[in-house]
C-alpha cells in the first residue's frame, strides 16, 4: 500500500542562511530523536560549482516497544542516507534521503528542495515529498505504515520548527552585535 506525507514550508530568510540552519540543525535538544549526523562524503564539481554531499544519520527506534516484540523491529537504532545537491549560483538544494535500516521489510524515501522563493527573493521555499512503504511484516504492514507517517509528519514538523529556531538565533545574534 504505503504513505506518502507532503509538507510546504516558506521561511522569510534567505536562502544561504536557510541552507546553513538546515545543514547543522541535528543533533539538537528538541529532537533527541536524531542521535548523529556525519557527513561522508563531500566534492564541489568545479564546472558546475554544485556541492555534493552523503551524510548518515543515527536515531534512536521509535517503534513503540510492544511492536518490538517482533525480532525484525528490536534494533537499538535506525540509519538514514541522505545525499544533496547544493547549487549556489540558482540558489536552490535537492535532498533525497532513504532508511538504510530494515531495507527487506520497508522503504523510506524522502525527496526535498530548497529553493528561492516565488514571492520574494529573500525568502525560501521548502518542499517535500516522503513516502512509506512496508511489506513483509503480514498484518503489521498497516499498523507500521500508520505509525511510520504520523513520525514522519511529526519529524517534519520538528524539522521546521529547529530550522526556524536556528534562523531566529542567527538574526538575534546579529542585531545585538
Amino acid at each position: 500500500m504505503g504513505v506518502t506525507v507532503d509538507v510546504r514550508q516558506v521561511y522569510k530568510y534567505p536562502f544561504e542562511q536557510v541552507v546553513a540552519s538546515f545543514l547543522r540543525k541535528y543533533p539538537n535538544p528538541m529532537d533527541k530523536n536524531v542521535i548523529s549526523v556525519k557527513t561522508v562524503e563531500e566534492k564541489r564539481d568545479v564546472s558546475t560549482g554544485i556541492i555534493y554531499r552523503k551524510r548518515i544519520a543515527v536515531c534512536q527506534n521509535v517503534v513503540p516497544e510492544i511492536l518490538r516484540k517482533v525480532s525484525i523491529l528490536k534494533v537499538p537504532s535506525i540509519q538514514l542516507e541522505e545525499e544533496s545537491w547544493l547549487n549556489p549560483q540558482e540558489r536552490n538544494m535537492a535532498i533525497r534521503s532513504h532508511c538504510l535500516t530494515w531495507t527487506q521489510y520497508a522503504s523510506m524515501k524522502e525527496e526535498s528542495v530548497f529553493r528561492e522563493s516565488m514571492e520574494n527573493p529573500n525568502w525560501t521555499e521548502f518542499i517535500q515529498r516522503g513516502r512509506i512503504s512496508i511489506t513483509g511484516a503480514g498484518f503489521l504492514n498497516c499498523i507500521l505504515e500508520t505509525f511510520a507517517s504520523t513520525f514522519l509528519r511529526q519529524g517534519a514538523q520538528k524539522g521546521t520548527c529547529v530550522v526556524l529556531l536556528l534562523l531566529e538565533n542567527h538574526f538575534l545574534a546579529r542585531t545585538h552585535h
